[in-house]
């Protein structure tokens, strides 16, 4: 995405791109084959959904061919997950690398565990003790729920996006909120939960038995197979973390 002007100028694929997205389930697949890839243009040329969509599909509201409203379709997919995991923008990754970012982020750390160390700030633990037994969370209900607000805790949004970073929340599902009565009403709003929740815990922390580290060049390695003119400098800014939970420089 571009900002020209005043005015934002989304990426499109060119015709001949053999991985031109015409659907969520284009997409889906594609993020499959890299393993993990943001919504969003960035520093590594073609490694995103926007590079890859056709001319004029984006913020039309229509279902099948906006990639703003695949998001509805392809977050509670079993293959992939959604959220804030990119230079603090968002993105999908696939479930099989999923562990990998869990390991190299965690630094091998469940969030109770990094908290019990000093390693996490007390608004964090505020946050997470909602989501115990499995629990997932509509954003604005969470923020009521947790006591953020304007009377209350505050940085709500960049608590949350700190936790996507650190792979313990995803986004799960977008669903509108309801009055008294039962009625939807106003814009989507993200289902916060923790990626234990989609996929159990066994999967999430297969890869906490490798190094943080190997899990890191893991990451690098794949994007570099996939793009081999990125940068380990560009690299490193678009996986948008220079340290792992417990503050270890990796990478």
């Amino acid at each position: 995405m571009d900002y020209v002007n005043g005015e934002f100028y989304m990426r499109s694929a060119a015709d001949t791109d053999p991985y031109i997205l015409h659907s969520a389930e284009d997409m889906i697949r594609l993020v499959e084959k890299i393993g993990f890839l943001p919504l969003f243009s960035n520093r590594i040329p073609g490694f995103s959904v926007e590079e890859h969509t056709p001319k004029g599909s984006w913020w039309t509201g229509k279902t099948e061919t906006d990639p703003w409203e695949w998001r509805v379709s392809a977050s509670p997919d079993d293959r992939v997950v959604y959220g804030k995991f990119f230079e603090r923008k968002a993105g999908y990754i696939a479930k099989k690398w999923f562990p990998f970012f869990a390991n190299f982020r965690r630094d091998g750390y469940d969030f109770d565990a990094l908290y019990d160390d000093g390693l996490a700030p007390y608004r964090h633990k505020i946050l997470m003790n909602e989501f115990e037994e499995g629990k997932s969370w509509l954003s604005p209900e969470l923020k009521a729920q947790a006591g953020f607000g304007k009377e209350g805790e505050k940085n709500f949004p960049g608590i949350v996006t700190e936790l996507q970073m650190q792979t313990y929340l995803v986004t799960g599902a977008f669903r509108q909120r309801r009055n008294k009565k039962g009625k939807e009403y106003g814009m989507a709003a993200s289902v916060l939960m923790m990626p234990e929740t989609k996929w159990g815990y066994s999967h999430v922390s297969s890869a906490y038995a490798e190094d943080p580290a190997f899990s890191w060049e893991r990451l690098i390695t794949q994007i570099k197979s996939c793009f081999p003119e990125a940068s380990e400098s560009d690299i490193r800014a678009v996986l948008g973390i220079r340290r792992t939970a417990s503050g270890r420089e990796i990478g």
